[in-house]
């Protein structure tokens, strides 16, 4: 526990930021950071956020978007709190990544606790956390959304908002980077869901660019997809699993929900739906099958 304490506390006065963050509304006069902070760390950055009750789908959109951006050597910058934000960090890490956090608390006050091991990892990594309160600092409302201009003012290429609700922080983050002049990303949701109301929003408004790939974010997604990681070979697949897979191809189910709409005996589903499993065909998670 609390390795991370083995680095020394350090401040950078303003006139040591980055020339892009100094100019930002209400820009902080000294920051309180622990690890390697150097100028190329901070030379391409991009900010990724999103809701704290992340869904299956928005780790399965950072999953996607990551390896691109940390083969370009793009700096992911975000907030430690739980949900996208600790899924950002921890994904960029794993993949020799470096990643910045900033927290809504001093830097001695670990929150949230789980992230113990990733507040190590970061550092252990040539990575950055940093605050503009004192070490001590508890976290408060207030201090989230004031820390959000600085996650999106370090952004250089812009910030990306992986998924949000219409009131979350996340669309504060994005009300922020307007006023910084950054470009906004946003990754579409499905109509219905609480945490893509705020990225639907956003994108219908003209707030932000649509974002499906990396490429919509480097500026490269003029390029036709490649067939075979688009579609799936599920030719060698029995009558039953391909009725399975067509049904999950749709929308995700439970056992019952597919036993219900599929005419076959529930003993010989179950059968079917373990074997499938077996083979990573598909995947369960919170009851619900999926697709691999």
């Amino acid at each position: 526990m609390f390795e991370w304490k083995k680095w020394p506390i350090k401040i950078i006065e303003k006139n040591d930021f980055p020339s892009g963050f100094k100019k930002i509304p209400n820009c902080p006069e000294k920051l309180f950071y622990r690890g390697n902070w150097n100028e190329k760390i901070l030379e391409k950055t991009l900010a990724v956020v999103g809701s704290r009750n992340m869904s299956r789908y928005g780790r399965e959109v950072i999953e996607k978007i990551t390896p691109e951006l940390v083969a370009q050597k793009i700096t992911i910058i975000s907030g430690f709190m739980y949900g996208v934000d600790s899924e950002a960090h921890k994904n960029c890490l794993s993949l020799g990544g470096k990643t910045v956090a900033v927290l809504g608390s001093g830097l001695d006050e670990l929150y949230p606790n789980e992230n113990d091991k990733l507040y190590t990892e970061i550092l252990e990594k040539d990575g950055l956390v940093i605050s503009e309160y004192e070490p001590n600092f508890k976290a408060t409302l207030w201090s989230f959304p004031q820390r959000n201009r600085i996650v999106s003012g370090l952004s250089t290429i812009g910030v990306l908002i992986v998924e949000a609700g219409l009131k979350s922080g996340s669309l504060i983050t994005a009300k922020l980077a307007l006023k910084q002049k950054r470009q906004i990303f946003a990754i579409p949701g499905q109509i219905g869901f609480k945490t893509a109301e705020g990225t639907n929003w956003l994108i219908q408004s003209g707030g932000a660019k649509l974002v499906t790939s990396t490429g919509d974010i480097l500026g490269n997604s003029n390029h036709c997809p490649d067939q075979q990681n688009l579609f799936k070979d599920y030719s060698d697949l029995s009558d039953l699993e391909k009725q399975i897979v067509s049904i999950l191809e749709n929308e995700a189910m439970t056992i019952d929900e597919l036993c219900q709409k599929i005419k076959s005996p529930v003993s010989e589903i179950s059968t079917t739906i373990s074997m499938m499993l077996m083979r990573d065909l598909i995947v369960q998670e919170n009851d619900k099958i999926y697709l691999s």
